[in-house]
Protein backbone atom coordinates (compact mmCIF):
# COMPACT_ATOMS: atom_id res chain seq x y z
CA UNK A 1 0.00 0.00 0.00
CA UNK A 2 2.70 2.36 0.90
CA UNK A 3 4.17 1.70 -2.79
CA UNK A 4 0.69 2.53 -4.39
CA UNK A 5 -0.04 5.99 -2.56
CA UNK A 6 3.43 7.13 -3.76
CA UNK A 7 3.47 5.92 -7.42
CA UNK A 8 -0.32 6.71 -7.99
CA UNK A 9 0.69 10.56 -7.46
CA UNK A 10 2.94 10.35 -10.55
CA UNK A 11 0.98 8.36 -12.36
CA UNK A 12 -2.56 10.75 -12.09
CA UNK A 13 -2.24 12.70 -14.94
CA UNK A 14 -0.36 10.04 -17.03
CA UNK A 15 -3.83 8.26 -17.24
CA UNK A 16 -5.76 11.97 -17.14
CA UNK A 17 -6.95 11.12 -21.21
CA UNK A 18 -9.04 7.94 -19.33
CA UNK A 19 -10.34 10.45 -17.45
CA UNK A 20 -12.16 12.33 -19.81
CA UNK A 21 -13.73 9.14 -21.13
CA UNK A 22 -14.43 7.94 -17.23
CA UNK A 23 -15.90 11.24 -16.54
CA UNK A 24 -18.25 11.09 -19.75
CA UNK A 25 -19.45 7.10 -19.17
CA UNK A 26 -20.35 8.07 -15.08
CA UNK A 27 -22.15 11.21 -15.03
CA UNK A 28 -25.62 9.69 -16.31
CA UNK A 29 -24.87 6.77 -14.23
CA UNK A 30 -24.02 8.00 -10.46
CA UNK A 31 -25.63 10.51 -7.96
CA UNK A 32 -22.71 12.87 -6.79
CA UNK A 33 -21.59 12.99 -2.80
CA UNK A 34 -18.94 13.84 -0.51
CA UNK A 35 -17.23 10.96 0.73
CA UNK A 36 -14.22 12.85 2.31
CA UNK A 37 -13.30 16.27 3.54
CA UNK A 38 -9.53 17.20 4.37
CA UNK A 39 -9.02 20.66 6.07
CA UNK A 40 -10.75 22.60 3.02
CA UNK A 41 -10.43 20.44 0.15
CA UNK A 42 -13.23 17.22 -0.37
CA UNK A 43 -13.51 14.02 -2.37
CA UNK A 44 -16.32 13.24 -4.66
CA UNK A 45 -17.83 10.07 -5.36
CA UNK A 46 -16.70 10.61 -8.65
CA UNK A 47 -13.38 11.05 -7.78
CA UNK A 48 -13.03 7.93 -6.61
CA UNK A 49 -15.48 5.96 -9.60
CA UNK A 50 -13.11 7.36 -12.10
CA UNK A 51 -9.71 6.60 -11.01
CA UNK A 52 -11.44 3.12 -10.45
CA UNK A 53 -12.96 2.68 -13.80
CA UNK A 54 -9.31 4.40 -15.16
CA UNK A 55 -7.44 1.61 -13.20
CA UNK A 56 -10.47 -0.94 -14.64
CA UNK A 57 -9.94 0.40 -18.75
CA UNK A 58 -6.08 -0.34 -17.63
CA UNK A 59 -6.52 -3.60 -16.19
CA UNK A 60 -5.06 -2.45 -13.29
CA UNK A 61 -7.49 -3.58 -10.57
CA UNK A 62 -6.41 -6.31 -8.15
CA UNK A 63 -8.64 -7.80 -5.71
CA UNK A 64 -12.67 -6.92 -4.91
CA UNK A 65 -13.90 -4.20 -6.09
CA UNK A 66 -14.59 -2.50 -2.96
CA UNK A 67 -10.95 -3.21 -1.95
CA UNK A 68 -9.73 -1.06 -4.52
CA UNK A 69 -12.07 2.08 -3.91
CA UNK A 70 -10.69 1.67 -0.25
CA UNK A 71 -7.22 2.08 -1.46
CA UNK A 72 -7.63 4.42 -4.14
CA UNK A 73 -10.05 7.19 -1.21
CA UNK A 74 -6.87 6.38 1.47
CA UNK A 75 -4.57 8.16 -2.31
CA UNK A 76 -6.90 10.30 -2.47
CA UNK A 77 -6.83 11.39 1.26
CA UNK A 78 -3.15 11.32 0.81
CA UNK A 79 -3.44 13.82 -1.83
CA UNK A 80 -5.39 16.20 -1.07
CA UNK A 81 -3.68 16.47 2.84
CA UNK A 82 -0.86 17.32 0.24
CA UNK A 83 -2.78 20.04 -1.23
CA UNK A 84 -3.81 21.28 2.41
CA UNK A 85 0.02 21.41 3.44
CA UNK A 86 0.63 23.91 0.03
CA UNK A 87 -2.28 26.36 1.65
CA UNK A 88 -0.07 25.84 5.02
CA UNK A 89 2.75 26.63 3.36
CA UNK A 90 1.83 29.48 0.58
CA UNK A 91 3.29 27.05 -2.19
CA UNK A 92 2.35 28.69 -5.48
CA UNK A 93 2.08 27.23 -8.84
CA UNK A 94 2.41 29.91 -11.58
CA UNK A 95 0.30 29.64 -14.76
CA UNK A 96 3.27 29.28 -16.89
CA UNK A 97 4.56 25.99 -15.13
CA UNK A 98 0.86 24.08 -15.64
CA UNK A 99 0.77 25.60 -19.16
CA UNK A 100 4.27 23.81 -19.60
CA UNK A 101 3.44 21.13 -18.11
CA UNK A 102 0.02 20.66 -19.78
CA UNK A 103 1.81 21.27 -23.11
CA UNK A 104 4.17 18.33 -22.06
CA UNK A 105 1.06 15.68 -21.45
CA UNK A 106 -0.10 16.62 -24.66
CA UNK A 107 2.79 15.83 -26.48
CA UNK A 108 3.45 12.51 -24.82
CA UNK A 109 -0.24 12.10 -25.70
CA UNK A 110 -0.09 13.38 -29.32
CA UNK A 111 2.72 10.77 -29.44
CA UNK A 112 1.12 7.75 -28.02
CA UNK A 113 -1.52 8.57 -30.87
CA UNK A 114 0.53 8.76 -33.56
CA UNK A 115 -0.20 12.75 -34.55
CA UNK A 116 -2.72 15.46 -32.47
CA UNK A 117 -5.48 14.70 -35.30
CA UNK A 118 -5.64 11.44 -34.35
CA UNK A 119 -5.64 12.03 -30.95
CA UNK A 120 -8.51 14.87 -31.62
CA UNK A 121 -10.63 12.72 -33.94
CA UNK A 122 -9.84 9.95 -30.84
CA UNK A 123 -11.65 11.61 -28.24
CA UNK A 124 -14.06 14.10 -30.64
CA UNK A 125 -11.60 17.61 -28.71
CA UNK A 126 -9.54 20.03 -29.26
CA UNK A 127 -6.41 20.13 -28.09
CA UNK A 128 -7.56 23.62 -26.12
CA UNK A 129 -10.49 21.87 -24.89
CA UNK A 130 -8.46 19.02 -23.35
CA UNK A 131 -6.02 21.77 -21.71
CA UNK A 132 -9.28 23.45 -20.14
CA UNK A 133 -10.60 20.66 -19.18
CA UNK A 134 -7.56 19.62 -17.39
CA UNK A 135 -5.56 22.60 -16.62
CA UNK A 136 -7.06 22.17 -12.82
CA UNK A 137 -5.85 18.93 -12.30
CA UNK A 138 -2.71 19.49 -13.87
CA UNK A 139 -2.65 22.90 -11.56
CA UNK A 140 -3.54 20.47 -8.65
CA UNK A 141 -0.69 18.04 -9.51
CA UNK A 142 2.17 20.20 -9.97
CA UNK A 143 1.30 21.54 -6.10
CA UNK A 144 1.08 18.16 -5.21
CA UNK A 145 4.38 16.95 -6.23
CA UNK A 146 6.16 20.16 -5.20
CA UNK A 147 5.19 18.96 -1.71
CA UNK A 148 6.09 15.67 -1.66
CA UNK A 149 9.49 16.77 -3.38
CA UNK A 150 9.57 19.00 -0.55
CA UNK A 151 9.31 16.12 1.95
CA UNK A 152 12.02 13.91 0.36
CA UNK A 153 14.18 16.41 -0.54
CA UNK A 154 16.72 15.29 2.01
CA UNK A 155 16.42 11.99 2.15
CA UNK A 156 19.48 10.11 0.37
CA UNK A 157 20.76 6.30 0.79
CA UNK A 158 24.43 5.63 2.07
CA UNK A 159 26.35 2.88 0.06
CA UNK A 160 25.66 0.82 3.20
CA UNK A 161 21.88 1.32 3.08
CA UNK A 162 21.96 0.30 -0.71
CA UNK A 163 23.63 -2.97 0.10
CA UNK A 164 21.42 -4.16 3.09
CA UNK A 165 18.55 -2.90 0.94
CA UNK A 166 19.78 -5.53 -1.78
CA UNK A 167 20.31 -8.23 0.62
CA UNK A 168 16.98 -7.82 2.15
CA UNK A 169 15.09 -9.05 -0.99
CA UNK A 170 14.79 -12.39 -1.31
CA UNK A 171 16.50 -14.46 -3.73
CA UNK A 172 13.80 -15.86 -5.70
CA UNK A 173 12.32 -12.00 -5.90
CA UNK A 174 15.16 -10.38 -7.03
CA UNK A 175 13.80 -8.43 -10.23
CA UNK A 176 14.90 -9.42 -13.88
CA UNK A 177 16.59 -6.06 -15.66
CA UNK A 178 15.58 -5.72 -19.42
CA UNK A 179 18.01 -4.85 -21.77
CA UNK A 180 19.36 -1.50 -21.05
CA UNK A 181 20.69 0.98 -24.25
CA UNK A 182 22.32 4.68 -24.02
CA UNK A 183 21.72 5.75 -27.50
CA UNK A 184 23.18 9.20 -29.23
CA UNK A 185 22.35 11.25 -32.32
CA UNK A 186 23.55 13.97 -34.46
CA UNK A 187 20.72 15.66 -36.33
CA UNK A 188 20.84 17.70 -38.98
CA UNK A 189 17.88 19.89 -39.52
CA UNK A 190 17.97 22.08 -43.24
CA UNK A 191 17.43 25.84 -42.23
CA UNK A 192 13.89 27.23 -43.68
CA UNK A 193 14.76 29.36 -47.04
CA UNK A 194 14.32 33.25 -47.09
CA UNK A 195 12.26 32.14 -50.42
CA UNK A 196 10.12 29.69 -48.58
CA UNK A 197 9.77 32.19 -45.84
CA UNK A 198 9.16 35.10 -48.47
CA UNK A 199 6.00 33.22 -50.31
CA UNK A 200 4.59 32.19 -46.76
CA UNK A 201 4.50 35.62 -45.40
CA UNK A 202 2.95 36.21 -49.04
CA UNK A 203 0.19 33.64 -49.03
CA UNK A 204 -0.86 34.92 -45.12
CA UNK A 205 -0.74 38.67 -46.55
CA UNK A 206 -3.37 37.40 -49.43
CA UNK A 207 -5.14 36.37 -46.67
CA UNK A 208 -5.35 38.98 -45.01
CA UNK A 209 -6.66 41.35 -47.59
CA UNK A 210 -9.32 38.77 -48.68
CA UNK A 211 -10.52 39.68 -44.43
CA UNK A 212 -10.45 43.20 -44.76
CA UNK A 213 -12.09 42.95 -48.31
CA UNK A 214 -15.25 41.70 -46.07
CA UNK A 215 -14.19 37.47 -46.40
CA UNK A 216 -15.04 35.43 -43.31
CA UNK A 217 -12.03 35.27 -41.21
CA UNK A 218 -13.47 32.11 -39.88
CA UNK A 219 -14.15 30.19 -43.15
CA UNK A 220 -10.46 30.91 -44.18
CA UNK A 221 -8.99 30.06 -40.41
CA UNK A 222 -11.10 26.46 -41.91
CA UNK A 223 -9.48 26.30 -44.92
CA UNK A 224 -6.45 27.32 -44.69
CA UNK A 225 -4.57 27.16 -41.17
CA UNK A 226 -2.15 24.63 -40.38
CA UNK A 227 -2.90 25.10 -36.85
CA UNK A 228 -5.16 21.42 -36.27
CA UNK A 229 -6.09 21.87 -32.75
CA UNK A 230 -8.06 25.61 -33.89
CA UNK A 231 -8.38 25.44 -37.97
CA UNK A 232 -11.80 23.72 -37.28
CA UNK A 233 -12.92 26.07 -34.89
CA UNK A 234 -12.57 28.63 -37.30
CA UNK A 235 -9.04 29.29 -35.87
CA UNK A 236 -10.67 30.35 -32.41
CA UNK A 237 -7.99 28.99 -29.48
CA UNK A 238 -10.22 30.17 -26.70
CA UNK A 239 -9.62 32.44 -23.83
CA UNK A 240 -6.25 32.67 -22.55
CA UNK A 241 -4.25 34.94 -19.66
CA UNK A 242 -0.84 35.85 -19.94
CA UNK A 243 2.28 33.58 -19.87
CA UNK A 244 0.05 30.92 -21.51
CA UNK A 245 0.91 31.37 -25.25
CA UNK A 246 4.19 32.17 -27.60
CA UNK A 247 5.51 35.55 -26.17
CA UNK A 248 4.78 37.18 -30.12
CA UNK A 249 2.10 35.89 -30.70
CA UNK A 250 0.51 36.96 -26.80
CA UNK A 251 1.86 40.05 -27.26
CA UNK A 252 -0.41 41.14 -30.40
CA UNK A 253 -3.39 38.91 -29.02
CA UNK A 254 -3.76 41.16 -25.85
CA UNK A 255 -3.45 44.53 -28.16
CA UNK A 256 -6.31 43.45 -31.17
CA UNK A 257 -9.65 45.07 -30.21
CA UNK A 258 -12.49 42.64 -31.49
CA UNK A 259 -12.69 42.27 -35.17
CA UNK A 260 -8.88 43.64 -35.80
CA UNK A 261 -6.72 41.72 -37.75
CA UNK A 262 -2.59 41.69 -37.16
CA UNK A 263 -0.20 42.24 -39.67
CA UNK A 264 1.75 39.10 -39.87
CA UNK A 265 3.20 37.74 -36.26
CA UNK A 266 6.29 34.99 -36.33
CA UNK A 267 6.75 32.31 -33.60
CA UNK A 268 8.26 29.08 -33.27
CA UNK A 269 5.05 27.06 -34.58
CA UNK A 270 5.13 30.07 -38.00
CA UNK A 271 3.78 32.64 -39.17
CA UNK A 272 0.30 33.59 -38.34
CA UNK A 273 -2.49 36.38 -38.77
CA UNK A 274 -4.42 37.17 -35.81
CA UNK A 275 -7.99 38.44 -35.65
CA UNK A 276 -9.37 39.89 -32.13
CA UNK A 277 -12.55 38.36 -30.92
CA UNK A 278 -12.86 39.82 -27.10
CA UNK A 279 -11.67 40.69 -23.93
CA UNK A 280 -11.99 39.96 -20.64
CA UNK A 281 -10.40 41.52 -17.60
CA UNK A 282 -7.09 40.06 -17.85
CA UNK A 283 -8.05 37.41 -20.69
CA UNK A 284 -8.16 37.58 -24.27
CA UNK A 285 -9.78 35.75 -27.13
CA UNK A 286 -8.57 35.80 -30.24
CA UNK A 287 -8.60 33.84 -33.86
CA UNK A 288 -5.59 32.83 -35.87
CA UNK A 289 -4.85 31.63 -38.93
CA UNK A 290 -1.29 29.59 -39.00
CA UNK A 291 0.83 28.38 -41.90
CA UNK A 292 4.39 27.06 -41.12
CA UNK A 293 7.21 27.37 -43.57
CA UNK A 294 8.63 23.65 -45.05
CA UNK A 295 11.85 22.44 -45.65
CA UNK A 296 12.63 21.84 -49.78
CA UNK A 297 13.12 18.49 -50.84
CA UNK A 298 16.31 19.42 -52.27
CA UNK A 299 17.54 21.00 -48.87
CA UNK A 300 16.05 17.68 -47.15
CA UNK A 301 17.84 15.37 -49.11
CA UNK A 302 21.31 17.53 -49.16
CA UNK A 303 20.88 16.97 -44.97
CA UNK A 304 20.78 13.31 -45.54
CA UNK A 305 24.04 12.98 -47.79
CA UNK A 306 25.37 15.56 -45.28
CA UNK A 307 25.15 13.01 -42.74
CA UNK A 308 25.31 9.96 -44.82
CA UNK A 309 29.17 12.05 -45.36
CA UNK A 310 29.96 12.40 -41.31
CA UNK A 311 28.77 8.57 -40.88
CA UNK A 312 31.93 7.60 -43.20
CA UNK A 313 34.55 9.66 -41.58
CA UNK A 314 32.96 8.15 -38.30
CA UNK A 315 33.63 4.34 -39.37
CA UNK A 316 36.92 5.65 -41.34
CA UNK A 317 38.01 7.03 -37.43
CA UNK A 318 38.79 10.42 -39.53
CA UNK A 319 36.35 12.09 -37.10
CA UNK A 320 35.12 11.15 -33.46
CA UNK A 321 31.55 11.01 -32.72
CA UNK A 322 31.79 13.27 -29.98
CA UNK A 323 33.06 16.11 -32.14
CA UNK A 324 30.69 15.28 -35.29
CA UNK A 325 27.61 15.83 -32.61
CA UNK A 326 29.49 19.06 -31.15
CA UNK A 327 30.64 20.47 -34.79
CA UNK A 328 27.26 19.62 -36.85
CA UNK A 329 24.36 18.92 -34.91
CA UNK A 330 21.38 21.13 -34.90
CA UNK A 331 19.55 19.81 -32.00
CA UNK A 332 19.75 20.75 -28.76
CA UNK A 333 20.93 17.28 -27.13
CA UNK A 334 24.24 18.05 -28.67
CA UNK A 335 25.12 20.23 -25.27
CA UNK A 336 25.09 16.56 -23.65
CA UNK A 337 26.67 14.41 -26.32
CA UNK A 338 24.05 13.78 -28.22
CA UNK A 339 22.66 11.65 -25.90
CA UNK A 340 19.13 10.75 -25.85
CA UNK A 341 17.68 11.90 -22.56
CA UNK A 342 14.85 9.41 -21.15
CA UNK A 343 12.14 11.62 -19.73
CA UNK A 344 10.53 9.33 -17.65
CA UNK A 345 13.99 8.89 -15.47
CA UNK A 346 16.35 12.12 -16.19
CA UNK A 347 19.13 9.60 -17.22
CA UNK A 348 20.14 8.39 -20.65
CA UNK A 349 19.39 4.79 -19.87
CA UNK A 350 16.69 3.55 -21.66
CA UNK A 351 14.75 0.19 -21.05
CA UNK A 352 14.04 -1.35 -24.74
CA UNK A 353 10.34 -0.78 -24.10
CA UNK A 354 10.41 2.51 -23.48
CA UNK A 355 12.18 3.96 -26.89
CA UNK A 356 10.40 5.71 -29.82
CA UNK A 357 9.91 2.76 -31.61
CA UNK A 358 10.98 4.20 -34.70
CA UNK A 359 14.48 4.50 -32.70
CA UNK A 360 13.96 1.08 -31.63
CA UNK A 361 13.93 -0.25 -35.05
CA UNK A 362 16.90 1.32 -36.32
CA UNK A 363 19.23 0.02 -33.22
CA UNK A 364 17.60 -3.37 -32.91
CA UNK A 365 19.72 -4.42 -35.56
CA UNK A 366 23.00 -2.63 -34.25
CA UNK A 367 25.83 -3.55 -32.43
CA UNK A 368 27.24 -1.49 -29.68
CA UNK A 369 29.49 1.19 -31.19
CA UNK A 370 27.64 0.93 -34.76
CA UNK A 371 26.48 4.32 -36.27
CA UNK A 372 23.23 3.77 -38.39
CA UNK A 373 22.88 5.47 -41.65
CA UNK A 374 20.96 8.68 -42.02
CA UNK A 375 17.52 7.71 -40.55
CA UNK A 376 14.14 10.63 -41.42
CA UNK A 377 12.77 12.23 -38.23
CA UNK A 378 9.76 14.54 -37.61
CA UNK A 379 9.57 17.04 -34.30
CA UNK A 380 7.32 17.48 -32.15
CA UNK A 381 5.92 20.00 -34.59
CA UNK A 382 5.87 17.57 -37.54
CA UNK A 383 8.87 19.40 -38.99
CA UNK A 384 11.36 16.88 -41.00
CA UNK A 385 14.75 16.13 -40.51
CA UNK A 386 17.88 13.94 -40.57
CA UNK A 387 19.51 11.86 -37.78
CA UNK A 388 22.58 9.37 -37.03
CA UNK A 389 21.80 7.33 -34.43
CA UNK A 390 25.05 5.55 -32.81
CA UNK A 391 24.54 2.55 -30.00
CA UNK A 392 26.83 3.56 -27.59
CA UNK A 393 25.77 0.92 -24.71
CA UNK A 394 23.47 -2.41 -24.85
CA UNK A 395 22.80 -4.60 -21.40
CA UNK A 396 21.36 -8.28 -21.65
CA UNK A 397 18.84 -8.89 -20.00
CA UNK A 398 19.22 -10.81 -16.36
CA UNK A 399 18.86 -10.53 -12.80
CA UNK A 400 19.80 -7.53 -10.78
CA UNK A 401 23.15 -7.60 -9.12
CA UNK A 402 25.27 -4.86 -7.50
CA UNK A 403 28.38 -5.07 -10.03
CA UNK A 404 25.94 -4.23 -13.03
CA UNK A 405 22.80 -2.52 -11.80
CA UNK A 406 23.88 0.05 -8.82
CA UNK A 407 22.42 2.98 -9.97
CA UNK A 408 19.00 1.06 -10.40
CA UNK A 409 19.60 -0.72 -7.13
CA UNK A 410 20.40 2.70 -5.46
CA UNK A 411 17.19 4.06 -7.20
CA UNK A 412 14.91 1.09 -5.48
CA UNK A 413 17.01 1.50 -2.09
CA UNK A 414 16.49 5.56 -2.41
CA UNK A 415 12.60 5.31 -3.45
CA UNK A 416 11.68 2.69 -0.49
CA UNK A 417 13.77 4.84 1.81
CA UNK A 418 11.44 8.24 0.68
CA UNK A 419 8.23 5.92 0.91
CA UNK A 420 9.39 5.54 4.18
CA UNK A 421 9.54 9.31 4.88
CA UNK A 422 6.59 10.19 3.05
CA UNK A 423 4.37 7.66 5.27
CA UNK A 424 6.13 9.03 8.79
CA UNK A 425 4.97 12.72 7.23
CA UNK A 426 1.62 11.35 6.94
CA UNK A 427 1.19 9.71 10.21
CA UNK A 428 2.28 12.89 11.56
CA UNK A 429 0.18 15.65 9.95
CA UNK A 430 -2.75 13.20 9.48
CA UNK A 431 -3.26 13.62 13.45
CA UNK A 432 -2.81 17.70 13.24
CA UNK A 433 -5.65 18.05 10.26
CA UNK A 434 -9.58 18.01 10.30
CA UNK A 435 -10.46 15.19 8.40
CA UNK A 436 -13.83 13.30 7.88
CA UNK A 437 -14.78 10.45 6.07
CA UNK A 438 -18.20 9.02 5.21
CA UNK A 439 -19.43 6.14 7.36
CA UNK A 440 -19.73 3.70 4.52
CA UNK A 441 -15.63 3.66 3.96
CA UNK A 442 -15.28 4.08 7.37
CA UNK A 443 -14.45 0.30 7.88
CA UNK A 444 -11.84 0.43 4.83
CA UNK A 445 -8.77 -1.03 6.06
CA UNK A 446 -6.56 1.67 5.71
CA UNK A 447 -2.49 2.06 5.86
CA UNK A 448 -2.59 5.08 8.12
CA UNK A 449 -5.14 6.16 10.76
CA UNK A 450 -7.50 9.17 9.25
CA UNK A 451 -9.69 9.51 12.07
Amino acid sequence: MKHLIYINILLLVLTCQTSVVAQEELSANIIDEVVAVVGKNYILLSDIENQYLQMKMQGGVQGSESVAKCQLLENLLFEKLLLHQAELDSVEITPEQVNSELDRRMRYFIQQFGSQEKLEKYYDKTIIEFKNELSDVIGDQLLVNRVQENITMNTQVTPSEVKRFFKSIPKDSIPLVSSIVEVSQIVKKPPISFNEKFEVKERLNKLRDRTLNGESFEALARLYSEDPGSAKQGGDIGLHGRGELYPEFEAVSFKLNPGEISEIVETEAGFHIIQGIEKRGEFSRVRHILIRPKVSPVELAESRIFLDSIAKQIRNDSLTFEDAVKKFSTDPSKNNGGLLINPMTGSAQWPVDQLDPKVFFVIDKMNVDDISTPVLMKDEKGEESYRLLYLKKRTQPHRANLDDDYSQIQDWALQQKKQETIFNWISKNANKTYIKIDEKYQDCNYEQNWF
